[in-house]
């Protein structure tokens, strides 16, 4: 586990993330993993399926829509981006990349805590396993039409889940760069 930074007042600390004051700002810090890092996959099957987990999250009480992603240095703190997002990948949809690309990193809610996340594009796609997430996590996979991805997730929304909207930032770089370029 990390420690805060020498400038932050520690105001509480749990198992997994710490509550922070710098002067008057309180945020929030992850204690596990590489400096607040997770990594968000992007995954296209041969068959031209986009790869999206649903599970429950307890801070939303409902049910969430999301693509693959993890801590990074969770349990290694040499791990890499492209490992991490290749071992979640597998962890969660039984999906194994042959290649990984990291196309961007930034922060996911920079007023209120630490963590950054990654983007990374799983390409050349092999079915290893089930999925399904470890310990209890309770992960159900989903393989949607990439042309129907969209309304697939709206018909979700209607239906209840929590979206999160990282996922329309993910469905653009499947074909693009972070640039706007089309995807090389």
């Amino acid at each position: 586990m990390n420690t805060p930074p020498e400038d932050a007042e520690l105001l509480y600390e749990g198992e997994w993330l710490r509550l922070v004051r710098r002067g008057r700002w309180e945020s929030c810090e992850r204690t596990h993993g590489r400096d607040g890092l997770a990594v968000l996959v992007i995954a296209v099957t041969p068959d031209d399926e986009v790869l999206f987990v649903d599970q429950y999250r307890v801070p939303l009480g409902a049910r969430t829509i999301e693509m693959p992603a993890g801590l990074v240095g969770d349990d290694d703190s040499s791990d890499t981006l492209e490992a991490a997002a290749r071992r979640e990948l597998i962890e969660e949809t039984g999906w194994a990349a042959g290649r990984v690309d990291v196309l961007l990193v930034g922060p996911t809610s920079s007023g209120m805590s630490n963590e950054r996340i990654a983007f990374a594009r799983a390409l050349e796609l092999e079915r290893v396993g089930e999925g399904g997430g470890v310990g209890d996590e309770d992960i159900v996979v989903h393989a949607v039409p990439r042309a129907q991805a969209p309304a697939w997730l709206m018909q979700k929304y209607r239906e209840g889940y929590e979206l999160d909207l990282k996922l329309w930032a993910g469905l653009w770089m499947i074909d693009h760069e972070p640039d706007g370029s089309p995807r090389a």
